[in-house]
């Protein structure tokens, strides 16, 4: 027997319990892949229509969902009729905003800074709402205009405008 042999024979346990844990760790990835192709959250990057001054045109979602532009730091909602714009970034400290679960709100996975569906503040170190994007419907498209943000504590009309129903 080699000295190569004996190493792998003389690993047992060890090398038993490493090969569990990758095996463990494999199977839970393709688990966590296999669940996010069912929410209805996407990428918005191949949606996108166009963008000129500030403006970027999306088609309207057949449902409700989530969808998330990062190029542009956009975050598209549809929740019983209505549809809004949010900045992808927590009020808190600009962290990047998650989209719960279904349609369920979004939470900052910084500080757990937690939102319902249209970005009203619930709990968490956040003082306000998610800042809301200017939005406006044409046609079968909405535009949002990702120049032209609304705050709710400082623009509290402008943010509660800016919705579009459908």
């Amino acid at each position: 027997m080699s000295s190569q042999d004996d190493q792998h024979n003389g690993c047992g346990a060890e090398c038993f319990g490493r090969r569990v844990f990758l095996r463990d760790a494999v199977a839970a990835a393709a688990v966590l892949v296999g669940l996010s192709a069912l929410t209805p959250m996407q990428q918005l990057s191949a949606l996108e229509l166009r963008r000129a001054s500030g403006l970027v045109h999306y088609p309207i979602p057949a449902a409700d969902g989530v969808s998330i532009d990062t190029k542009n730091e956009v975050i598209l909602a549809r929740s019983k009729g209505e549809m809004f714009a949010f900045a992808l970034s927590c009020p808190h400290q600009n962290t990047a905003i998650r989209a719960l679960p279904g349609t369920s709100g979004f939470q900052c996975p910084r500080h757990k800074s937690r939102y319902q569906p249209d970005g009203t503040f619930i709990n968490g170190k956040a003082t306000r709402n998610m800042d809301r994007l200017a939005i406006t419907r044409d046609g079968a498209t909405v535009v949002v205009d990702v120049e032209k943000f609304f705050q709710s504590d400082e623009q509290p009309k402008e943010w509660v405008a800016a919705v579009v129903k459908l």
